[in-house]
């Protein structure tokens, strides 16, 4: 909470909001305070997150074109899916998953 009472002290005075006579000395450093918000603060968060999304997008790209490869070889790419998702798992958490989805299995007859 600290960092959001520095980007406060500008608020306090009134006759910087709403001056139109002031817009390009924010867009330089890539933002200004307005309203108690560090622009500059937060462009660098927007940006770095955009920047993560497009790592993610390429990565997902990168993910598809491996199931796609595991598929031409022959490889069921659901049930490469489900063990990667077995994976994640804790020991413990997969036994007791495994365990209800064999007495729900057992259950409607399925076993």
């Amino acid at each position: 909470m600290s960092e959001n009472v520095a980007a406060f002290p500008q608020a306090e005075n009134e006759n910087d909001h709403g001056d139109d006579t002031d817009k390009s000395s924010g867009s330089s450093d890539g933002g200004k305070d307005v309203g108690g918000v560090a622009g500059a603060r937060l462009r660098s968060f927007i940006e770095r997150i955009e920047r993560l999304e497009e790592e993610k997008a390429a990565l997902m790209e990168d993910i598809k074109e491996v199931y796609a490869e595991a598929k031409g070889t022959g490889f069921d790419t659901k049930t490469m899916r489900k063990i990667i998702s077995l994976r994640k798992m804790e020991t413990e958490k997969r036994r007791e998953s495994e365990e209800l989805l064999e007495l729900y299995k057992s259950a409607i007859g399925m076993v």
